[in-house]
């Protein structure tokens, strides 16, 4: 399918977004947060987006929203115009084997095959280590690293076939180092850096590139999980301050565009992950003090 020359217009003439075009592109944990920003930004090219989610109501509404970015930005002779480019929805729970097969299933019926894959699914905790039950933790390692990693396990066929495919995996900086009330979401994003670098290692056209944010303005932590397995239900002082969700999908996209390997995103936040390199003795100290 070939796409008019200049269709669309100035929806991306700012961002290096063409090598995105009659792409396949898989984005999960869309439904919200840094997924559903990179979704609406990808909606603006000719691509097909196949959207991953838990929470099917707040999936369908983004899905909505891309196809009224795609109208306005895909058009043919100034007339919007879809062009046949879709955006699929999958209602997928991460920490549930059963719900990714489903999905894989109807995948591999259709023979899908994707150019990308942004992994981006992911839920925070608020509590103490010792005041957090097993299973919480099991929740948290379930939806942030094995439910990613059992998806591409189920997806081995297509991923062995020697076709290039890029992965870009949401890890955090918290992914970089330990930090208190979050020892389970550091230690599920502490693993995605283990797994997807030695896939890479293993497969020369398999590209990964690891997004590495620091405190983006986003709803996760309400949906953070407490020691007993709640939520938090707030937004954190330090999440509503941080950086602007589009801006980070920007520099998110732009990254993967360019093929980078790790993309530090955020603010003075970022700062941390260098004190941790060269001075270890003040991150610590830092680290005791900050406030969620």
């Amino acid at each position: 399918m070939l796409y008019p020359p200049g269709a669309a217009g100035n929806c991306f003439s700012n961002m290096n977004l063409k090598r995105f075009e009659q792409k396949n592109i898989l984005i999960t944990g869309a439904g919200s947060g840094i997924g559903e920003a990179m979704a609406l930004l990808l909606a603006r090219v000719p691509a097909y987006l196949f959207l991953m989610d838990r929470n099917m109501e707040r999936l369908t509404a983004v899905g909505d929203k891309c196809d009224g970015v795609r109208k306005t930005c895909i058009s043919v002779s100034g007339k919007p115009d879809a062009s046949g480019y879709s955006t699929r929805l999958f209602h997928v729970d991460f920490s549930v084997s059963s719900s990714i097969d489903n999905v894989v299933c109807g995948i591999m019926q259709e023979n899908i095959s994707f150019d990308y894959m942004i992994l981006n699914a992911g839920i925070s905790q608020r509590a103490l280590t010792l005041d957090t039950d097993f299973e919480v933790d099991r929740m948290i390692m379930e939806t942030n690293y094995l439910g990613p990693v059992y998806l591409l396990k189920k997806l081995s066929g297509m991923l062995k076939s020697g076709r290039p495919v890029h992965i870009a995996v949401t890890t955090s900086i918290s992914g970089l180092f330990g930090f208190p009330w979050r020892s389970a979401y550091c230690a599920s994003k502490h693993a995605l850096f283990g797994f997807f670098e030695s896939l890479e290692l293993e497969y020369d056209h398999i590209k990964v590139t690891f997004l590495i944010p620091g405190r983006i303005n986003t709803p996760i932590s309400k949906s953070a999980l407490l020691g007993d397995g709640s939520t938090y239900s707030k937004m954190d002082g330090g999440q509503a301050g941080g950086m602007d969700v589009d801006k980070c999908a920007r520099i998110a996209v732009r990254a993967i565009a360019k093929g980078k390997r790790r993309k530090l995103i955020g603010g003075k936040e970022l700062l941390m992950v260098y004190l941790k390199k060269y001075t270890p003795r003040l991150f610590y100290w830092i680290a005791k003090r900050v406030e969620n």
